[in-house]
């Protein structure tokens, strides 16, 4: 194997990695096409030397080229070419929707995340108090307080997700891909009284 194409491959797969951990959906975009060609520079070049073609006659087996890894190399780019134009598609939807292409913190995660963290102090605060003799009067005012200061906390968290949600728009037709134009002349649904 060739030093030079291995350093090269490399060199494509940490460019194309250090590019997908960005946050612009067009540098994941370049880092996902630069890191899956560098893996295929470095699946050719396992290879090994160039020999024969891998005919089925007239040729010794020890001197045909492995056909599998330039196989493996062909459905490679196939696939990059089907992730390429799906990163393409995210790319400009995100970008109609919110002016940039820029991937944003999943408020979903971030809120399970808290849950866990809240359950979890409010576990070891209630084993703590459970633990020992009868609590004192101030031992049951310090756990009430605890207890309301991680109820707050989550309180906190679904407002700020609550400010944070776009109210005005449909979401649904945001995600299909429908244009604000073609609902906002439907007629709104009346209800009677």
């Amino acid at each position: 194997m060739s030093a030079s194409l291995i350093a090269t491959s490399v060199v494509l797969c940490a460019v194309g990695g250090m590019l997908m951990l960005t946050r612009p959906l067009t540098r994941i975009l370049l880092g996902a096409v630069i890191a899956s060609n560098g893996i295929n520079l470095l699946v050719l070049s396992s290879t090994g030397k160039a020999g024969a073609a891998p005919l089925l006659y007239g040729v010794p087996l020890r001197r045909v080229t492995d056909p599998l890894p330039q196989a493996i190399a062909l459905t490679a780019i196939v696939i990059t070419l089907a992730t390429t134009a799906f990163l393409l598609a995210m790319a400009y939807r995100s970008y109609q929707l919110t002016g940039t292409d820029e991937v944003h913190d999943d408020l979903e995660d971030r809120r399970i995340f808290l849950r866990a963290e809240v359950l979890g102090e409010r576990a070891e605060l209630r084993q703590e108090y459970r633990s020992g003799p009868r609590p004192t009067r101030q031992e049951r005012a310090h756990y009430r307080e605890e207890h309301r200061r991680l109820r707050a906390r989550l309180r906190a968290d679904r407002a700020l997700q609550a400010r944070g949600r776009d109210a005005g728009g449909d979401l649904w037709n945001d995600v299909l891909g429908a244009d604000p134009e073609d609902y906002e002349h439907d007629e709104p649904i009346r209800r009677s009284t």
